[in-house]
């Protein structure tokens, strides 16, 4: 069978399954292929807060302004491994879209990624765009409550609400092949099968 090294970006507001379906991805048959015993491809995410030595601190989505210097080279360097490991499956739990809202919200700035952009479709990355309606979120906030570590980020779900219509537009304008999936039966296996189907369709799992 041909190599299947996909590469997929998952974006949307949380309470939108992104970590759930990065996992399932992450072990899904049609999309990593078969395995006879358990492995693991990279997962990354921006989420990290890997800017501060504090917990839900600071990362490359919520940099403070004097870290900028620092969230481009982060970016720059995540970009370089990928063309450097471009025969390989990577999986990206929030990336620069959510950089871009976030930034624009909180501090009025508009990063243009085309630059990433450009080098990631030179890839192949995929982009899938999880959402949920808005009468949805008080059941995915009960859930995610019974295991947060910090429940009251999820206080105000409109903030949510707001995020996922923002991030939508700035999706709008990617240049990179978008799949848009609705999570709001929170059913993660049928989201990753639906995932599966649209790489098989259009060319998405292997590198000509």
């Amino acid at each position: 069978m041909p190599k299947l090294c996909p590469k997929l970006i998952l974006e949307g507001t949380r309470l939108t399954l992104k970590t759930d379906l990065a996992f399932a991805l992450n072990e899904h048959p049609r999309i990593v292929g078969p395995r006879k015993y358990r492995y693991h491809s990279p997962l990354i995410s921006a989420e990290w807060c890997a800017f501060t030595n504090v917990p839900w601190g600071r990362g490359l989505i919520n940099f403070a302004p004097d870290e900028e210097a620092l969230a481009l080279e982060t970016y720059r360097t995540w970009v370089r491994l990928f063309e450097l490991q471009r025969y390989y499956s990577w999986i990206v739990d929030r990336f620069h879209i959510s950089t871009q809202v976030y930034q624009r919200r909180e501090h009025g700035m508009d990063y243009d990624f085309g630059w990433l952009e450009e080098r990631l479709l030179a890839l192949g990355f995929r982009l899938i765009l999880c959402t949920r309606s808005p009468d949805s979120f008080a059941r995915a906030r009960a859930l995610r409550l019974a295991v947060s570590g910090n429940p009251a980020q999820y206080d105000d779900l409109d903030v949510f609400i707001q995020e996922q219509d923002e991030i939508r537009r700035v999706v709008r304008q990617s240049r990179l092949p978008t799949l848009r999936v609705d999570v709001s039966d929170d059913n993660v296996p049928r989201v990753a099968d639906e995932i599966a189907a649209w790489l098989e369709e259009t060319g998405g799992l292997t590198i000509p």
